[in-house]
């Protein structure tokens, strides 16, 4: 079944987008306070680029989203030096333990490396185990927007495509 789960670059005028926006504002929405969900659908349909940072990618079963993952510049409002992050990576509930985040990372990773990326960061208040597991190590640990967090950092060597 998860050969049925296929990873695709998510455009601006996708039909997931509203989804996959509601997802991520449902998560993290906490960290961006008052933004409502009108602006964070604006802002995630932003971050559709059409290659490199910014993008958005989502595991689909069929042409049901069931996980996303993006590229941005700019995670974290106040450590802006440290660019690009892999962020919002989700999975549903029910499609998780299939190794679908873990491909959605991996994809982002090619990603950020073919556009001349050496290494980038995420920050995860609780999902440190598995990104270990795919290769992050620990930067930071720290409190950001009342969450205690550990930023983590991926380096690999450019692509030289």
């Amino acid at each position: 079944m998860e050969n049925a789960i296929r990873i695709e670059r998510i455009g601006d005028d996708s039909p997931h987008v509203a989804t996959l926006a509601e997802w991520t504002h449902a998560q993290w929405g906490h960290l961006h306070p008052g933004r409502r969900l009108d602006a964070a659908i604006a802002a995630f349909r932003a971050e559709c680029g059409t290659g490199g940072v910014p993008s958005v990618f989502a595991a689909l079963q069929g042409e049901i989203p069931v996980g996303t993952a993006s590229l941005v510049a700019d995670d974290m409002s106040d450590r802006r030096e440290l660019t690009p992050w892999l962020a919002s990576v989700y999975v549903l509930p029910e499609w998780r333990g299939r190794g679908i985040a873990s491909r959605l990372v991996r994809r982002v990773e090619e990603e950020a490396r073919a556009h001349g990326h050496g290494h980038f960061y995420l920050y995860t208040p609780d999902q440190q185990a598995l990104y270990r597991r795919l290769g992050w190590r620990d930067l930071e640990e720290r409190e950001y927007r009342g969450e205690a967090v550990t930023i983590m950092r991926r380096a690999f060597a450019p692509s030289m495509g």
